[in-house]
Order: structure tokens, then sequence, then C-alpha cells
């Protein structure tokens, strides 16, 4: 019998094959996140606010494209993906 994923499993993979997706997912949600923490402080400019909230946003990016080259260097590493992207075949990557 063929074995059902975890969710976690599952959401490893989706996350693994649309890395830049995930990236830039998580930047928006970072700078909206952080739009909403620096409108709740009084006493700040609005061009700080937004300031503030692009660098939160950024450093959380970085740190998400940190973890992405982690899992990729992991992932070729161990073998447990394919060396080459599903829509290029192998077959034609040879040199001529």
């Amino acid at each position: 019998m063929a074995e059902s994923k975890t969710k976690m499993a599952e959401i490893r993979e989706w996350i693994v094959e649309h890395k830049l997706r995930t990236v830039g997912c998580l930047w928006l949600s970072g700078i909206s996140g952080s739009i909403a923490y620096n409108w709740s402080k009084p006493g700040m400019k609005t061009s700080v606010r937004i300031i503030h909230a692009r660098l939160h946003a950024q450093a959380l990016t970085l740190a998400a494209l940190a973890g992405a080259a982690v899992v990729e260097y992991y992932d070729h590493k161990t073998g447990a993906t394919d060396r080459y992207p599903k829509f290029l075949k192998p077959d034609n990557l040879t040199k001529d």
C-alpha cells in the first residue's frame, strides 16, 4: 500500500516546488504586518512608519531566502530531489 503523506510533508513539498512564490508571500505578509504594527504606534511620521515596515519586510525576506538556500543545499546534498527542474529534460542539456 502507498503511504499517505502527512500534511507537513505536503506543505514542505509545495514550498520546495514554489520557493520564490513562498518568499514573495512571506514578504507581502511581513510588510503588511509591519505596517499594521507601526500604524498602531502614535507619534511617528508616516514616512518613518513606511521605512520601518520596508526594513522589517526586507530582513524577513533575507531570512527566508537564506532558509530556502539551506533547504536547496540539503536536498541536493542528500539527493532528495532531482538535479534539474521538471520542465528541463536532462537529455536536452548536453553541450554541443
